[in-house]
């Protein structure tokens, strides 16, 4: 099976290059609509340059798989603010999917805490469809076919009922919308079998958390639920994705660390090995690509993995012995 590594947001080898230059709403505020439109355009292009500089930096890299940040548009879903984020944008944005596509580099997104489909505050679900509708917008102005996280979100009053208001919300979703869509299982509230029987009625696929599992489980045999929950992606076009990261301390064990604990690592490879199925990896801790390099190293020196390129490899039967 084949393993594609990758992190998220931003690069912290590339110190002098960002894709996330913002301007606040107070500051959108001190200047006129037009004065402060023009300043958002021009960060948006800055941004968007940068976000392509990472890309070339992580093809050079071998890296084939990249968390988009939402910051790459600032204010985009305040209703205070109004501007065309879209259509002047388009041809310096096209480089963006072209890139990609040429170089077989995929890209999510995993849009923020205040997306919440099934909050009971119907404010908050206006406010999460235009979260998802922003994203969308963001696959349609790159040029790119990607799909985006979220998880079930509340447990209020109870998980039958909130499960229930997800499911009546997901349906009334675009569907556009919808087929972007990919459900996490969370590290407080709903397990792996919770979100997998979600996802095998609404045929959505599925993203295991690998540390969330660790911290929210009832004791669920993760390996034998990994053919469910690979077979959720059977019809979606990409390979299964799945998120690693490590604790920060015993108590901070909900907290991504700065590393990876390769032996942590090591030993979930071990679990996903016996379904033999190509996953993608993404790593989400707070040394970006430099904890994926990190921790390439390390597999190369306590494993006798192959790698078919710097950070991509192969498991097979001789990878642990």
């Amino acid at each position: 099976m084949k393993i594609h590594l990758g992190y998220v947001a931003l690069s912290l080898t590339l110190e002098d290059t960002s894709y996330s230059r913002t301007m606040t709403y107070t500051s959108y505020k001190k200047k006129d609509a037009e004065e402060s439109n023009k300043i958002l355009s021009e960060k948006i292009k800055n941004n968007i340059n940068g976000l392509l500089e990472i890309l070339k930096y992580n093809y050079d890299n071998d890296i084939r798989f990249f968390r988009l940040s939402h910051k790459v548009i600032p204010l985009a879903t305040l209703d205070e603010v109004s501007f065309d984020y879209m259509s002047p944008f388009i041809n310096i944005s096209k480089k963006i999917g072209a890139f990609s596509k040429k170089y077989n580099i995929r890209l999510d997104t995993h849009p923020d805490q205040f997306c919440v489909l099934n909050s009971i505050n119907e404010d908050v679900v206006k406010a999460s469809f235009k979260i998802l509708d922003f994203n969308n917008n963001l696959f349609k102005l790159f040029s790119i076919d990607g799909k985006m996280v979220i998880h079930v979100g509340s447990s209020v009053p109870n998980k039958d009922e909130a499960i229930k208001r997800f499911k009546e919300n997901f349906k009334n979703l675009d569907d556009e919308i919808k087929e972007k869509i990919i459900l996490e299982n969370d590290d407080k509230t709903y397990t792996v079998l919770e979100v997998l029987e979600i996802c095998e009625e609404l045929k959505i696929p599925m993203v295991l958390d690998y540390l969330h599992y660790k911290c929210n489980n009832n004791s669920e045999d993760l390996v034998s639920l990994l053919p469910r929950i690979f077979a959720t992606w059977d019809n979606s076009g990409f390979v299964p994705k799945i998120h690693f990261s490590t604790s920060k301390s015993r108590k901070e064990k909900r907290s991504h660390s700065f590393y990876i604990n390769y032996k942590d690592f090591i030993n979930f490879l071990k679990k996903i090995a016996v379904v033999d199925r190509d996953v993608d990896v993404m790593l989400e801790c707070k040394g970006k690509d430099e904890a994926l390099f990190r921790l390439v190293r390390q597999l190369k020196f306590y494993t006798n993995i192959k790698f078919i390129d710097n950070v991509n490899f192969i498991l097979d039967k001789e990878s642990f012995t």
